[in-house]
């Protein structure tokens, strides 16, 4: 009996965080020209606590992630290579331009991404392209999440970690700073899917120095539905 009421929550919840996804398209929609906007949250600051609190939120994308789209835009206009390009073509090409659009741009790209990779719809459970990418790839979901977990653990200093999409496997990284695997110089390249920002300004406030434990608790606030949307093909 315990079992079908979890399952049926679960379900309800993964059916809530597809939905969220589905409706919101601010991630597309802020990369695509120049200048770049400045997108709002996809939930309120505070929808994602007691996971990452309301204050951390408020500084993390309304100081932080607005100083990257307004930097971008003004590195952009004094850049002949840069005007007129999507966000995307511009990492495409990042190792001939200069890091202010480098550093910028990466940060505009990466936080966009990651607000609609967490959910206010707390334990959703992964859909079935993803389970299916991630048992081919890594055996379990227990691996994959170990892996991720690892690469989030193991960055030093700032940076991101990654889940890709590389010759139709899913494959675990990490990128220093604001750098992705969009990047032509990334170490390695792929389509991302799932990010996890592990800056010190995305936990500090309430972790202080357990990135272990925001990493842990990132897992409880994932949209797998925004996940599954981003796999190709």
């Amino acid at each position: 009996m315990n079992e079908r009421r979890d399952f049926l929550k679960n379900a309800a919840l993964a059916s809530a965080g597809l939905a969220l996804a589905s409706k919101s398209n601010l991630f597309a929609a802020n990369l695509i020209s120049p200048p770049f906007t400045f997108p709002s949250l996809p939930f309120a600051s505070g929808a994602l606590e007691p996971f990452i609190d309301k204050l951390t939120m408020e500084i993390h994308h309304g100081k932080h992630h607005k100083a990257y789209v307004d930097n971008l835009n003004k590195a952009i206009a004094d850049n002949a290579l840069a005007p007129g390009k999507s966000l995307e073509e511009l990492l495409g090409i990042i190792s001939k331009l200069p890091p202010a659009i480098r550093n910028n741009g990466g940060g505009h790209y990466n936080h966009s991404l990651f607000w609609e990779l967490l959910s206010p719809a707390q334990n959703q459970l992964p859909g079935n392209k993803f389970s299916a990418l991630v048992n081919s790839s890594f055996g379990s979901f227990d691996k994959f999440k170990e892996e991720f977990t690892k690469a989030a653990m193991q960055r030093f200093g700032s940076g991101w970690a990654w889940a890709i999409v590389k010759d139709g496997k899913l494959v675990v990284s990490s990128t220093p700073n604001q750098d992705n695997p969009l990047m032509d110089l990334a170490e390695v390249k792929g389509v991302p899917i799932l990010c996890l920002d592990v800056w010190e300004h995305a936990y500090y406030l309430k972790y202080q120095n357990l990135r272990a434990d925001y990493v842990k608790a990132f897992w409880f606030i994932v949209n797998w539905g925004k996940v599954e949307s981003l796999i190709p093909g």
